[in-house]
């Protein structure tokens, strides 16, 4: 049975079998096999030695202390991004923003309105589709296809704005006068 499984052809999903005289090839094909990132998952690229995706470095494992200074790295590289955002964070604070800014913030229209936070939500969707079918208008047309291509999408995004609407009336909460 063994001398039936050396004569077959090699088939292209599998790989060949490796006889006495290529075990060395082999046992090195095996040392540079593909390995993945700790970080995210992903495969290194081949003779990479950063991450392709997340950019962390490529650690060859040899002893736990090694691994240990690979954790250590990682920490390390995620402090200094939470310390980066910080920085920005309190950079931006330190902005002077103009007075009348502040009767865009999300809460003063809302208690300006009345309205429940998933209504309003619903009404800005709404007033956004609106613009677009205002938007849409600008397109130019060069034929009567063009025209009617136009007309459906205006008609499109005012269907999407009548949705949003009807759902913000159907999410407001009755008033304690009814």
């Amino acid at each position: 049975m063994a001398e039936v499984a050396q004569g077959t052809q090699q088939e292209f999903w599998r790989p060949p079998s490796p006889t006495v005289a290529d075990a060395t090839v082999v046992l090195q094909a095996v040392a540079s096999l593909a390995t993945t990132c700790s970080r995210c998952g992903t495969e290194f690229l081949t003779g990479s030695r950063f991450c392709h995706s997340c950019g962390s470095s490529r650690l060859e494992v040899h002893s736990a202390e090694q691994s240990d200074n690979g954790f250590i790295s990682g920490i390390w590289n995620q402090n200094h991004i939470i310390q980066g955002a910080q920085l920005a964070w309190t950079a931006l604070r330190r902005i002077e923003f103009p007075s009348w800014l502040r009767y865009l913030h999300f809460h003063e229209i809302k208690s300006r309105v009345g309205l429940p936070t998933a209504s309003l939500v619903a009404f800005m969707i709404g007033l956004g589709c609106v613009a677009g079918a205002l938007l849409v208008g600008l397109l130019t047309a060069r034929n009567f296809v063009d025209w009617q291509a136009i007309q459906f999408y205006r008609g499109e995004w005012l269907l999407a704005a009548t949705a949003a609407f009807v759902a913000g009336i159907l999410l407001k909460r009755p008033s304690q006068s009814d």
